[in-house]
């Protein structure tokens, strides 16, 4: 009997360490500690309790410290994370965002119930309900000036090419109308206050305007997601027909590069620090005095290195704005430098980090062209 038991955890080593089970099948995190008993796939603890919640389709184990019995030893020999993917992740559309372990908890959860509940990737020319290019229903968005959740309709159309929402269930004519190619989504659970919180941007005038939505269903947000990225992908197959899939894939939503507080001065660098809160959007860096403002109070074009542009540890010396954070760092432009503190030194770090991923970056002749002087006002 101990014989027998011994084999079976030498088999269970064996297995958990091929090479196709060594990342979370669901998000890719190095390490999965966790296996689905009747699934056979390796998971992460944080994708385990997804998992734990759909007992119907996943049982799910914990690796090292749960008995596991020579038959479910033999299912996870047999499957493993290439066979249970091989099947449940056949046909995935270019566009569909997969999420990792640094996206949110809808975004995991919604992807793990869509492969594994619903099987929306199992079967070739399947349509989920985010691809056929129109979709209508109700979001809550925040008012601009008062901050209250109201009920608005959105309007999403591949045919016309643009995003609308509408302030009434009966208007005719939308609030706003903007066309699918200037637009971003991106989740913010924590800054919006809601799990399902969603963050649409898009540019007017060269400027970026922010509309924060969020719907009750998990499914129909992110099902509002996705069709967003469905809508752009068609969209710029025909604005780009020579573009690989894979090209146009990397031109549909994107993160944040980072978010978060830090001071600032004005360009005369002798006017106190502010505090604010500022987004890093690419090459667009704004700062708002409040995360959920519609507008940006100012941006700052974040160029290239070989453009003259560079990110330095710390202050000027013999800076004269009164600031409360010590952990400076300044962003130096052909025009100006631009001066910010931190308040604590990780911050710092994360910050400069930020900036000299994009300053390496070489510019695209869109990003020349985007690059206006309107774009690179920065006030105080």
């Amino acid at each position: 009997m101990a014989g027998g038991n011994e084999r079976m955890v030498k088999t269970l080593k064996e297995v958990w360490r091929r090479r196709e089970n060594s990342l979370c099948a669901d998000c890719g995190k190095p390490g999965p500690d966790w296996a689905s008993s009747t699934l056979g796939v390796f998971i992460c603890l944080s994708c385990s309790g997804i998992h734990r919640n759909i007992p119907s389709i996943s049982k799910v184990k914990s690796l090292k410290m749960d008995h596991w019995d020579d038959a479910q030893v033999q299912f996870l020999a047999k499957h493993g994370n290439a066979v249970t993917k091989a099947i449940y992740e056949a046909h995935i559309p270019i566009y569909y965002y997969q999420p990792t372990y640094n996206d949110c908890q809808v975004l995991r959860e919604q992807w793990i119930r869509a492969k594994y509940e619903r099987k929306e990737f199992t079967e070739p020319g399947k349509q989920p309900p985010y691809s056929d290019g129109v979709k209508e229903g109700i979001l809550w968005k925040r008012g601009r000036d008062n901050g209250q959740f109201l009920p608005r309709k959105f309007l999403l159309s591949e045919r016309e090419g643009c995003l609308k929402y509408f302030t009434k269930q009966d208007a005719k004519e939308p609030k706003i109308n903007v066309k699918i190619d200037v637009i971003n989504a991106t989740f913010q659970p924590a800054k919006i206050g809601n799990p399902n919180g969603l963050q649409i941007t898009y540019l007017k005038d060269n400027k970026t305007r922010n509309i924060f939505v969020y719907h009750e269903s998990g499914k129909e947000v992110v099902d509002w997601f996705n069709a967003i990225r469905s809508v752009q992908f068609h969209y710029l197959k025909v604005a780009f027909p020579i573009a690989s899939d894979n090209e146009i894939k990397t031109r549909l939503t994107r993160n944040f590069l980072k978010e978060g507080y830090m001071e600032k001065t004005g360009p005369k660098q002798r006017e106190a620090f502010k505090k604010r809160w500022f987004t890093l959007d690419h090459r667009r860096l704004m700062y708002f005095k409040d995360p959920l403002d519609a507008f940006a109070k100012g941006e700052v074009f974040v160029g290239s290195r070989e453009n003259g542009y560079s990110v330095q540890k710390g202050l000027p010396s013999g800076t004269q704005g009164n600031f409360s954070w010590h952990y400076g760092l300044t962003i130096v432009t052909p025009d100006r430098e631009y001066l910010f503190t931190c308040e604590t030194e990780a911050d710092q770090l994360d910050w400069i980090a930020a900036f000299t991923s994009v300053i390496n970056q070489a510019m695209t002749p869109q990003e020349y062209a985007s690059k206006c002087p309107d774009a690179v006002s920065f006030p105080s």
